[in-house]
């Protein structure tokens, strides 16, 4: 459980997280010839500039068929964005040298005149599933109950195979947040989560499409259920 402290941190580690958000695709509109990895290392100047890090792991940065690979980390011969390119950013961090939580966040661009229509249709797939599991918390946890783990990402799975992307969900609706990693070890919201979420400890939701070889689409939010039996999103959600 979070004390009142850590909520705070992770809260000023979710704003900064934000405006680093912002400051990146300002960075790709000035700097369109950009690859994967300079705009991880502009990622990681900036964590530097706000005294956050990441874990062992540096950002996502993702283009293309990148973005269909769940964990894919950019080498030093990345790709160079060119015109019509999707555009995953995926990016964690905590207050340097504290025992502070983690924020945990992924956004979707495009770069392009128009937006792919069948691009648009899994990003608008991936959002419903998202916002469907955050509304069953927020139903469950009006209702008195505490939402169960798998009872979650059986809400966001359910809409993506039903939109006809059965076993392309390539992991779990969400995680807990810890503290020396984005990924804590309390009621995942996996297929495997058995247990209740807890109270004052901070959770991803992000589910995501991967078709192989062609592009991902992944949104991810955080947020905790307070001693008010409140659930507080922590992080903008796009739109």
């Amino acid at each position: 459980m979070w004390n009142q402290t850590q909520i705070k941190s992770h809260i000023e580690a979710a704003n900064l997280l934000d405006k680093i958000k912002d400051d990146i695709f300002e960075y790709i509109r000035l700097n369109k010839e950009v690859s994967e990895k300079e705009i991880q290392e502009f990622i990681l100047k900036k964590f530097d500039e706000n005294n956050i890090q990441s874990d062992k792991d540096p950002p996502i940065v993702a283009f293309n068929e990148n973005s269909s690979k769940p964990h894919y980390f950019p080498s030093d011969n990345s790709k160079t964005l060119k015109k019509e390119s999707l555009i995953l950013i995926d990016l964690w961090a905590k207050f340097k040298n504290s025992n502070e939580p983690f924020a945990d966040i992924t956004w979707m661009a495009y770069y392009g005149d128009n937006i792919p229509k069948k691009v648009q249709n899994v990003f608008n797939v991936v959002l419903k599933a998202r916002d469907s599991a955050l509304n069953f918390v927020k139903q469950e946890v009006k209702e008195g109950k505490m939402p169960v783990g798998k009872e979650v990402d059986q809400v966001a799975r359910k809409i993506i195979e039903g939109e006809g992307f059965n076993g392309k969900f390539l992991h779990g609706t969400g995680h807990s947040i810890g503290t020396t990693s984005p990924h804590g070890n309390r009621s995942n919201l996996n297929t495997k989560g058995k247990k209740p979420l807890s109270i004052n400890v901070g959770y991803t939701i992000e589910p995501g499409i991967y078709l192989e070889n062609e592009f991902g689409i992944r949104s991810e939010i955080d947020f905790y259920i307070n001693e008010k039996k409140e659930v507080i999103v922590t992080t903008p959600i796009q739109d």
